[in-house]
């Protein structure tokens, strides 16, 4: 059975779920529960932006409502270490007001981006293992070991006074995992045997049938690329895909290549890994970008950052021959070891025509057998619920229609035993020993942060953006008798990123005839004050565009007076 968000009030209090990222959307993972006066944030997940976001670097949740409703955080705890699950934490770190709990790899990715914003009390975050409980308020959080793209992930089972609620993070079933560490499958079908409130699972690979491949599978696709190459080798994937990262290291030092980390995140993530002993890097074997060229080029690979087509990325730069160091010629392959995220296929397909203008081949997942997913597919999916089987379902990460394809494939496996909750950000969960509904609905936007300049982009700057990227910027620069309020000279009408036309060709030319006019037109009050000045003077010019040429740019005047 799979019940509507406008179901009324449960019978009684209880926990209640918040999601405020990561239903709807790939990213933002960010669920909020609450007990009485202690809120608890699973993940604190960010999401990079596509191109309608000009200038924008992150995407993170709107965290008003915590304030709102808990005041401050009593703790937050972190499944794993990708982006999507701990790239806004920062934001919400001046609303905590306690530990923050994760494992060791995934807190050590967590502690630089704390620096980078310059974030005290770094010693309030705990490290946990799997296996591990801790007491927060009147809850206790269980931390189990599941397997994903990288070590160290977990599922969280928050064991309150009304029931266990089990979040399962990213997940697959994998049985053969590179760090030989595979999910706890003993302790989730002990969870489902003691009996499971509610559960919350990942629906990523829903609409992807069977089951996904183990980490291993990609080792014969890669071994291919390199027993075949006759240049250089460019590896791409996440930075933070550490298990594919192990693959080619292996790999590296099994085919006689040294190795270059291409790329910041690249560069951090493993050395941080290295350092806690979770990437093994033979010695001698790492060279640095600025040495790739000291070698003979059929003797190196690099692993680069990029995967995504990202414009900053190593992988962008070299594909433009913009790198300083790297630079591709035709018999040089360059292998996507990654999974396109919706959106980002555009810009992949840009960096993969810039990479085949150099005569490099191109190898991705189509091609050959170079990527698996992290997620588990349909098969997995199922089986989660097998195991823990709950009274409550949430289907959570992901667009909407797999959280509906989600929800549908519980209702069939649990043979509607199980109620579905088909809920979205925003939506407030209540789970009681009686009842579990969806009780209210509360605004989850989200915040557009430009990290290199000003902090968050509001609506004006971001449509200013969109409107300077298509239309272009025209500045007049008017001189003004300070006591008269007459126009002088028109010193110069300058444009930037305007596509000229006929039509715009021939109103800039009598612009500055027209500008006259529009000076007379202003009462000479308003004349007097610059401000009003320049706003009449940007109005009526954006007028004569928008009626002349249909386009609207953005119009800055420059106002002088004499």
């Amino acid at each position: 059975m799979i019940l509507p968000a406008d179901t009324p009030r449960a019978a009684s209090p209880g926990v209640e779920a918040i999601p405020l990222g990561g239903l709807g959307e790939f990213g933002l993972n960010t669920m909020l529960v609450v007990w009485g006066d202690t809120g608890i944030l699973i993940d604190a997940g960010g999401m990079f932006p596509g191109p309608e976001l000009p200038g924008v670097d992150l995407i993170v949740p709107d965290y008003r409502y915590i304030e709102e409703r808990v005041g401050t955080l009593t703790a937050i705890v972190l499944t794993h270490g990708h982006e999507d699950h701990i790239g806004a934490l920062p934001y919400v770190w001046p609303l905590l007001n306690g530990p923050v709990y994760g494992t060791r790899l995934t807190l050590a990715l967590l502690a630089p981006k704390l620096n980078e914003h310059g974030l005290e009390g770094v010693e309030r975050c705990l490290p946990v293992e799997a296996g591990d409980t801790v007491e927060i308020g009147e809850l206790q959080v269980e931390f189990i070991r599941v397997t994903h793209s990288m070590p160290d992930c977990v599922a969280i089972a928050v064991h309150t006074p009304v029931g266990t609620l089990v979040h399962t993070g990213d997940f697959k079933f994998d049985q053969t995992p590179l760090d030989d560490k595979p999910c706890d499958i003993p302790r989730l079908a002990e969870l489902g045997r003691a009996g499971v409130l509610a559960m919350f699972g990942d629906s990523t690979n829903i609409e992807r049938p069977g089951f996904t491949g183990s980490e291993r599978e990609v080792v014969t696709g890669l071994e291919e690329v390199f027993a075949s190459a006759r240049g250089l080798v460019i590896v791409t994937t996440f930075a933070s895909s550490l298990h594919r990262i192990q693959v080619v290291v292996d790999l590296a030092a099994k085919f006689g290549r040294k190795l270059a980390f291409i790329g910041r995140g690249m560069l951090q993530n493993t050395e941080i890994a290295s350092e806690l002993g979770y990437l093994r890097i033979p010695a001698g074997l790492q060279i640095r970008d600025t040495e790739v060229n000291d070698h003979d080029r059929r003797r190196v690979v690099c692993l680069a950052t990029g995967s995504q087509g990202e414009h900053l990325a190593a992988l962008s730069r070299i594909a433009a021959n913009e790198h300083r160091h790297i630079a591709l010629e035709p018999e040089d392959v360059v292998v996507f070891s990654a999974r396109a995220i919706p959106g980002n296929r555009r810009a992949i397909g840009r960096v993969m025509d810039q990479v085949a203008r150099r005569g490099a081949e191109i190898v991705h997942e189509e091609k050959k057998l170079v990527h698996v997913s992290g997620h588990g597919s349909a098969e997995e999916l199922k089986l989660m619920l097998s195991l823990l089987r709950p009274r409550y379902f949430v289907p959570i990460h992901g667009e909407y229609r797999y959280l509906a394809e989600h929800a549908h494939a519980a209702a069939r496996v649990t043979k509607n035993t199980t109620t579905v909750l088909l809920a979205e950000d925003g939506d407030v969960i209540q789970f009681s020993q009686e009842d579990g509904r969806i009780i209210d609905h509360v605004e989850a936007g989200r915040i557009l942060m430009d990290s290199t300049r000003s902090g968050e982009v509001v609506d004006r700057v971001l449509k200013d953006r969109r409107r300077l990227a298509m239309d272009g910027v025209i500045v007049p620069v008017i001189t003004v008798n300070r006591e008269s309020g007459n126009m002088g000279a028109v010193s110069e009408v300058t444009t930037r990123g305007m596509a000229v036309d006929s039509r715009t060709e021939s109103l800039l030319k009598t612009l500055p005839d027209r500008l006259p006019g529009i000076l007379d037109s202003i009462e000479p009050a308003e004349r007097s004050d610059q401000n009003l000045l320049t706003e009449r003077v940007r109005i009526e010019v954006q007028r004569l565009f928008r009626k002349h040429t249909g386009h609207r740019p953005l119009v800055l005047p420059i106002i002088r007076e004499i």
